[in-house]
């Protein structure tokens, strides 16, 4: 038990200390955001769909996929070459102030409620679908530690790209590529829809 103790005690304090080394400004980060407002709008809330909402994201899911774009373990036309000439605290200022933003919630259409409802939070047992809250948390708000990624209010039509990048193996993570390989195309429409108005 108490090297159990003595384990959790050091990783919070490594934790805390690399926490502490690793944040971001987030004056400095509003300013370097004014690239951004053309694609993501000036408080982190896309105005078109295909485009992801930042505002109230994780800082830290914020910086691994920024890094991502960077060293191209994720590509995409627009935000590779954006990324590129980023230096390191660039992105720890930039993660800081879009996670300060307030993300909005938008609607889910009505033919999609239930159907979205059921995927996020129970999955599918018969297609060893797990239920998207069990990371994603109830209300979308994601799992900073972990860095999953926060959902509540995100474009349908971002969400659904995704998921489908996901299971063509496009974008790279080997869980959402198993699960989203495991959902039919209906659920992804379902879920993805869902998650637009889930607060």
């Amino acid at each position: 038990m108490k090297r159990v103790l003595l384990f959790l005690c050091a990783f919070f304090l490594i934790l805390s200390i690399r926490t502490g080394l690793a944040a971001g400004d987030i004056k400095a980060g509003e300013q370097k955001s004014q690239v951004c407002a053309a694609c993501h709008g000036a408080d982190g809330n896309s105005s078109n769909p295909v485009w992801p909402n930042l505002a109230g994201q994780g800082e830290g899911y914020l910086i691994s996929q920024l890094h991502f774009f960077r060293n191209g373990e994720r590509e995409n036309a627009q935000m590779s070459p954006m990324a590129a000439n980023l230096s390191d605290q660039d992105i720890e200022d930039l993660a800081a102030w879009y996670s300060t933003r307030k993300g909005r919630i938008g609607q889910t259409p009505p033919e999609y409620v239930v159907s979205g409802e059921k995927v996020y939070r129970a999955g599918n047992a018969d297609t060893g679908v797990p239920a998207c809250m069990a990371c994603h948390g109830p209300a979308g708000e994601g799992n900073a530690p972990a860095q999953y990624p926060a959902l509540s209010g995100q474009h349908a039509a971002y969400v659904e790209t995704q998921l489908n990048a996901y299971r063509a193996g496009t974008r790279v993570n080997m869980i959402m590529r198993t699960i989203a390989n495991k959902m039919s195309a209906e659920e992804i429409k379902a879920v993805s829809e869902y998650v637009q108005g889930l607060h």
